[in-house]
């Protein structure tokens, strides 16, 4: 897989920015610095998928993969328009085949938008935790909102998201 767009939102500058893949070198050392990397399944997806463009190891970098804590204690995995609906009451506002074909498409602004709606759905999130010490999720069935309790600590963190994909950009 091939990186198209990384879609950030720094603590530090209160911003959102995105990274197309011949920028990625830029966001290197914002990683780097970054005392925490928030993300919904970056440590199995985002993270490996960026590895090949950066010089560290990307997996080694401090994180916390909402998904990955809320599978640790519920026992299956969650996506994060079913935690962002049942947490914020509002969801993504499309999915991973919308961003392929806007990539077809060379439409850069709707997948550059795409991306960072996902990234401020994560920061939301993120945040409901932080304060509430709990976030929720919808039943396999989406029947039943669920909750399950958190312990994350406010932090100055860089929060990403990513929008991959398999065609090479020709970068």
């Amino acid at each position: 897989l091939l990186i198209s767009v990384v879609g950030i939102y720094r603590y530090d500058t209160d911003t959102y920015q995105c990274y197309r893949e011949n920028q990625l070198h830029l966001l290197e050392n914002l990683l780097i610095d970054s005392p925490l990397i928030i993300g919904f399944n970056h440590r199995r997806f985002d993270m490996p998928v960026l590895q090949p463009y950066v010089n560290m190891d990307a997996l080694q970098l401090p994180m916390l993969d909402i998904m990955e804590e809320i599978t640790e204690k519920i026992g299956h995995r969650v996506s994060l328009d079913s935690v962002a609906q049942a947490t914020l009451n509002l969801g993504k506002t499309g999915d991973g085949l919308d961003a392929i074909e806007y990539f077809r498409q060379g439409d850069w602004e709707k997948l550059e938008s795409y991306c960072l709606n996902d990234v401020k759905v994560t920061k939301e999130v993120y945040e409901y935790g932080v304060r509430e010490g709990r976030v929720f999720y919808m039943s396999r069935d989406g029947s039943e909102k669920r909750e399950v309790r958190v312990d994350w600590e406010q932090s100055p963190a860089l929060e990403t998201e990513m929008t991959v994909n398999q065609y090479n950009l020709g970068f």
